[in-house]
């Protein structure tokens, strides 16, 4: 790996190889990968974690190196347990002539806890459109995620000084203070916090980790709340991705993030994801479990 500038904490340095190793699966038979969880204090897996390794398990099997992710489905099922290790069992539905499909279920317990079905493409010259990049503050002149939380320090415990892989830069404010000002949207810039090697997949896969981070959030907004409130129960049901345009996850990226419902105890989400020099690379839908304790 190329490390980032010497002028980087040694710990975000650090908390980025370890995101690279925890993506880093272990072949333990043919179509069969073993994944592991980083030691933290936490209840459960966090869901991007299993959607990255998955896909990286679904990458491995694609023989043809030109075929790229463009599409991933996917199901949260129940929750990871961090202590114990992850099974990633691969079925190679099909490789067509342009497109190769692959399902992925991981286990843990003998149980599965997600699955995930993605199809990769080689590129193609086709038409092109999309819809414009917000015009929004550059990322370098917002403040990074420990000074923008400083003042919510408390609430956060632990959690707050832990190194973080990826540098987040909210647009609009923190969600603690925004919950104050109900809103559908929010709008976070994002990077690895480091230089990566020139793998598409690696970075389709780190991206895939980071998209899981802020969307669900988004869902609790139009209500006045934010994710660390007591009483809201938050879970990610599913998630979905499709990969657009090229992009390098250490480079910066605007996550453009609404809300178009909550209703009956779920959330929904979507995001889209542009370069910096604004192209939409990556949309994202997600659905979660919203359930807040009746005083």
């Amino acid at each position: 790996m190329k490390h980032a500038p010497a002028c980087h904490d040694v710990r975000v340095i650090d908390a980025l190889d370890d995101l690279i190793s925890l993506l880093d699966l272990e072949a333990i038979e043919v179509n069969m990968f073993r994944g592991r969880s980083p030691q933290e204090n936490r209840q459960r897996v966090f869901g991007g974690q299993v959607a990255g390794q998955a896909l990286v398990a679904a990458s491995r099997t694609v023989d043809d190196r030109d075929r790229r992710v463009h599409s991933l489905h996917a199901y949260f099922l129940r929750p990871g347990d961090p202590t114990a290790p992850i099974l990633y069992d691969v079925d190679r539905i099909r490789d067509g002539k342009s497109f190769s499909t692959r399902r992925v279920v991981a286990i843990q317990h003998g149980q599965a806890i997600f699955n995930l079905q993605s199809s990769f493409h080689a590129p193609e010259e086709g038409l092109s459109h999309q819809v414009p990049m917000p015009d929004v503050p550059e990322a370098e002149s917002l403040p990074d995620f420990k000074t923008r939380m400083a003042p919510h320090k408390h609430l956060l415990g632990e959690w707050y000084d832990r190194p973080r892989p990826i540098d987040i830069r909210y647009v609009d404010g923190d969600p603690m203070s925004r919950s104050r000002t109900p809103t559908v949207q929010q709008k976070v810039w994002l990077r690895a916090d480091g230089t990566l090697p020139d793998d598409p997949t690696l970075h389709a896969c780190i991206v895939t980790y980071a998209s899981d981070m802020t969307l669900l959030d988004t869902t609790v907004l139009p209500h006045g709340l934010n994710w660390t409130d007591s009483g809201l129960q938050m879970a990610s049901l599913d998630h979905a991705m499709w990969f657009h345009r090229p992009f390098r996850a250490d480079e910066w990226l605007l996550y453009d993030q609404m809300t178009p419902t909550t209703s009956g105890a779920r959330g929904l989400a979507t995001g889209s994801i542009y370069t910096h020099d604004g192209h939409l690379a990556i949309t994202v839908v997600q659905e979660g479990l919203i359930r807040r304790e009746r005083l």
